[in-house]
């Protein structure tokens, strides 16, 4: 009996250790799953020539999942990963029929002095730093807030694969990185090959940034599968820039932002000839919020462009964007929200072959069917549960 006692206890000290090293390997490493659901009801006055009523998903905010982990390595460096895949709630089904991790897919280290080195499937310098001051992006999240045609990606639509990033460390609120995505085609080293750059500032209130992009493809290869296949504005040359800024004061938060995108030989809204196309979206957008819960958040892009190439003449497509939003926070995690969005269209998209002007049509945020009209108008409402 007494043999059997000093073994219990032996057994009690042995998983009183394992305790111990099983606490402090969790402290040091941790994997943590997390995401984002959005679905709701989505009417459109103007759909391919009918009113539209359809259970929606992803109005608000993309909808996805992702793990992401980190492991100490000492002397203030973590080894990182993050895998993030956006999928379509009506169906189960993954967004754009693409991979599994179609939306972020890395692995890493993370230095708290000098900053971070990552590879793998990321998204470029315009979205890390000109997206969360866009009311579309990051920072509110209000997709139908995009821009037309999503022609310069800050509704995070497109990342970008074989990737190499780095983003330094906060330098008294300075802060800036790059990205470098290989095209992985032995043959052609250029084509699907992709770069950007940005740096921002952020002190109190206040945040500023500016960021360039700049995707190459093969003009031959735009409609086969690879790196053009995520881009809804298939290019030989798709380059972005622009700068924003924003800022907050009480329970308001005001933001300005200018993206310049330029297209060569695009083949973009069903032309059979490739465009010269560049677009301007100046967007002005605010949020208010009424009480804790309870926040008014709105947008206004004006966006100018000009086409060329397969005509005799340029074409100046125009449109005017309106976006205006509640969202109602039941809890840290979830919200309700009513959103509403009214765009109009002008000008002509391009000439196509024979010399034709083809009319521009409506483009909200580039997620929605276009209107037959010049005008276009829709409304969502729904919930928003974040984990």
């Amino acid at each position: 009996m007494k043999n059997v006692k000093i073994i219990f206890k032996k057994a009690l000290a042995a998983i009183g250790v394992l305790g111990v090293f099983s606490a402090s390997a969790h402290a040091q490493s941790s994997v943590t799953l997390y995401g984002s659901i959005d679905a709701g009801i989505l009417y459109l006055n103007n759909a391919g020539g009918h009113s539209l009523w359809q259970q929606s998903g992803s109005a608000l905010s993309n909808t996805y999942f992702g793990l992401r982990g980190a492991e100490d390595l000492g002397g203030g460096t973590k080894a990182i990963f993050r895998l993030q895949s956006a999928f379509n709630i009506n169906n189960g089904g993954f967004a754009r029929n693409e991979s599994l991790f179609n939306r972020l897919a890395y692995v890493g280290l993370q230095s708290d002095t000098y900053g971070t080195l990552t590879l793998g499937r990321q998204f470029d310098s315009v979205v890390d730093y000109l997206s969360p001051l866009s009311l579309s992006g990051s920072g509110a999240g209000v997709n139908v807030a995009g821009h037309p045609l999503n022609n310069d990606n800050l509704g995070t639509q497109r990342s970008i694969a074989n990737a190499v990033k780095f983003e330094s460390a906060n330098y008294s609120g300075f802060h800036f990185g790059g990205l470098y995505g290989f095209s992985n085609d032995p043959g052609q080293f250029a084509n699907g090959r992709a770069w950007s750059v940005g740096a921002g500032y952020s002190n109190g209130p206040l945040k500023v940034a500016a960021a360039y992009d700049q995707l190459n493809n093969d003009p031959a290869s735009l409609n086969s599968a690879g790196a053009a296949a995520d881009d809804a504005l298939p290019a030989g040359v798709h380059r972005v820039f622009g700068v924003g800024a924003k800022y907050a004061f009480g329970p308001a938060t005001v933001g300005v932002l200018w993206t310049h995108t330029k297209l060569q030989q695009t083949h973009f809204a069903g032309v059979a000839l490739p465009l010269d196309a560049r677009f301007d979206n100046v967007e002005l957008n605010g949020i208010y919020n009424l009480t804790p819960a309870l926040a008014v958040l709105g947008a206004y892009t004006y966006t100018f462009g000009k086409t060329s190439g397969s005509g005799t003449t340029s074409s100046d497509p125009k449109w005017h964007s309106v976006t205006l939003a509640l969202d109602y926070s039941l809890t840290k995690r979830t919200d309700v929200y009513l959103a509403g969005v009214y765009q109009h269209a002008s000008g002509d998209m391009y000439n196509n072959d024979q010399g034709s002007a083809i009319s521009n049509t409506t483009s909200i945020a580039g997620i929605l069917s276009p209107s037959t009209t010049a005008n276009q108008a829709g409304a969502a409402v729904g919930l928003r549960h974040r984990f």
